[in-house]
């Protein structure tokens, strides 16, 4: 290879240690060969290793121990299975399968190589990408796992899984198995209808049942991707050296959506694409709905970067594709006629809601079965250590007390006794994995929104009392005034006036891209910070995604407005919200009012469709009164 490979050496030291003792003589032996034909006796002092050498096998060894913290056993109450997992933060949030934690519904315990085991939740389900994340309890500093970048992952590079495979962590100290990358970018289609792995990392690091959905680093001991399948002998559950792990970057851009709660679904293109026999990816079908078709893709064009990474296959652009969460709004360069093209693209979801939950429910294993009455201590159990493995097995040694509540439900069985503290962060909702977790993004959200401009007086305003606000401002040299108060909404450019007494008038300005569409941003912000989340209609938070095909990650709001939907997208780390945008038809361009600012106050309001800006205005005035202007 033209790069050194990391931790090379390391492996280099045990081959040549090896080497010279098989054939170095033992202490006590005669002095053979060599001493009958005269030469000098080989010296019987303690071998000692190169510097370099020895340094290097340190090195592996403290990466291997910066690790081990952070891997996580799972297993479910009741001896149903169990498999591995990572954590991620300080606050016990760790990322595992989804089919690791579909036995166990909502609830499973966890330990740790500290000897712990503790209770752990269910937070978020991605049951394309087979990701899961569950938030471990009791302690508000548990040691999590450092991030990699796994586009920088090369074959070749050192690697280490660490984990529980069959189940054999009984003290908790995870298993530590070492390779190498055997290959990356691999594509695996969908196991049945759902767990497709795009762009996924291959290594022939040890890889069995039981080691689902721990963590595979690098040889410096970062997090590189979360494992999950294996190629296997054919009629056996042996590892033959093919095993493949989801990218940490793929993760990285699901972990907000994970932290919704919510059951999340991939990203389509809306375009099918094949690869030109002369080079490059074209494409071959399109629907005219897709954003991509409104930014002006086409039939047999060729795209050249999605996201910034060059494609030039269509598998690179199902790999790439394949990591993005549905809704997300990622740049794309296409060439087309000549011109080449790049423009931020909205993608479509891969299922429509029902028809995922009706695969993810079809995809579930049966419920283990769940004792009526504690097994004697000494009979040992049987289990197949993790979803892919073959009913029965051997018998296991005797697992950590995992016992002491049934089974919870979410996927089928019966009713459990779980935890009290446990109980009080799971909330049943169809289309959530955990409402909880997505009403305390809601009221950070609603908390971050009150606190910033305009003022947080929305806080103690009585809901009966009409509010209304009145925006003055300039376009050019022309005058702008923007008004909004429950069922009036006016907006005065120069000489054109348009005025509106019902949300459904306000509907047909965004349908039709007129400057209007401003109003109803404003008045679903200003209803959003009177009323909240709970009482604004039906919300949720989404997740987080780009703002027009750039990151940071922005956190997005949702709710919806009679008949449009509304999205808030907030700064990650300051809170402000940058953007709302009001949807009136999916198959249309959303009207995007983007907030500009001048420190923590707002200096101006800009409307765009899709990438023109229709209004821009420059603000003089923002004030709130409890009645709309005459």
């Amino acid at each position: 290879m033209n790069r050194p490979l990391p931790g090379s050496t390391a492996m280099l030291a045990v081959v040549c240690f090896a080497l010279f003792c098989s054939g170095h003589p033992s202490h006590g032996q005669d002095e053979g060969p060599l001493a009958a034909a005269g030469q000098a006796p080989i010296d019987n002092a303690p071998i000692e290793l190169d510097p370099l050498l020895r340094s290097a096998e340190q090195a592996r060894v403290a990466a291997v121990d910066r690790a081990r913290p952070s891997a996580v056993s799972v297993f479910v109450p009741g001896g149903g299975g169990g498999g591995s997992g990572v954590l991620i933060s300080p606050d016990g949030y760790a990322l595992t399968n989804f089919h690791v934690t579909s036995p166990a519904g909502t609830f499973m315990r966890c330990g740790l190589s500290d000897g712990r085991v503790y209770d752990a939740v269910l937070v978020g389900l991605d049951p394309v990408g087979d990701l899961a994340m569950i938030r471990l309890l009791g302690r508000d500093d548990f040691p999590y796992a450092t991030m990699a970048n796994s586009l920088q992952a090369r074959a070749g590079d050192w690697c280490m899984v660490i984990g529980n495979p069959f189940l054999l962590a009984t003290n908790l100290q995870p298993t530590v198995t070492w390779g190498i990358l055997s290959g990356v970018g691999r594509y695996q289609y969908p196991s049945g209808t759902l767990l497709e792995y795009a762009d996924c990392l291959q290594t022939d690091a040890s890889i069995n049942p039981g080691n689902s959905g721990g963590p595979i680093y690098n040889d410096q001991g970062a997090l590189l991707g979360i494992v999950g399948r294996c190629s296997f002998e054919k009629r056996g559950r042996v590892n033959v050296g093919v095993g493949y792990a989801i990218s940490i970057n793929q993760a990285k851009n699901f972990l907000g959506y994970l932290r919704s709660g919510r059951i999340v679904d991939h990203a389509t293109l809306g375009a099918t694409v094949t690869t030109d026999p002369d080079g490059g990816v074209v494409v071959s079908n399109i629907l005219e709905s897709s954003d991509a078709y409104r930014r002006g893709l086409r039939y047999n064009a060729q795209i050249l970067e999605i996201d910034g990474r060059v494609v030039t296959t269509a598998n690179d652009v199902q790999n790439v594709l394949g990591t993005f969460p549905s809704g997300w709004r990622v740049n794309i360069a296409f060439r087309h006629q000549g011109i080449t093209t790049r423009v931020p693209v909205r993608l479509m979801s891969v299922h429509r809601q029902d028809e995922l939950l009706a695969k993810m429910a079809s995809a579930l294993p049966p419920p283990p079965p769940v004792p009526d009455q504690p097994e004697d201590e000494g009979e040992g159990e049987k289990n197949d250590g993790d979803q892919d493995a073959e009913q029965g097995g051997e018998e296991e040694p005797k697992r950590p007390d995992l016992k002491r509540q049934r089974r919870p439900t979410g996927h089928g069985g019966a009713k459990p006794s779980i935890p009290e503290a446990v109980a009080d962060l799971i909330v049943q909702r169809r289309g959530f994995a955990n409402y909880h977790f997505n009403q305390v993004e809601q009221a950070r959200f609603i908390g971050s929104l009150r606190s910033q401009f305009p003022a947080n007086q929305f806080a103690e305003t009585e809901e009966s009392k009409t509010t209304a606000w009145t925006i003055t401002g300039k376009t050019g040299d022309a005058q702008v005034k923007l008004s909004v108060a429950d069922d009036q909404y006016a907006i005065l450019v120069g000489e054109t006036a348009m005025r509106a007494t019902r949300r459904s008038e306000l509907f047909d300005a965004v349908d039709t891209d007129s400057i209007a569409g401003i109003l109803p941003a404003l008045d679903a912000w200003r209803t959003m910070l009177k009323l909240g989340p709970e009482k604004f209609g039906e919300a949720y938070y989404q997740g987080t995604m780009p703002l027009g095909g750039q990151r940071p990650l922005r956190d997005c709001m949702v709710g919806l407005y009679g008949e449009m939907e509304v999205r808030w997208l907030s700064h990650p780390e300051t809170g402000l919200v940058e953007c709302i945008e009001v949807v009136a038809d999916r198959d249309s361009d959303p009207a995007e009012l983007w907030v500009l600012r001048e420190g923590d106050d707002i200096s101006g309001l800009e409307l765009r469709y899709g990438t023109d800006v229709a209004l821009n205005v420059s603000i003089s005035d923002w004030t709130q009164t409890e009645s709309a202007p005459q």
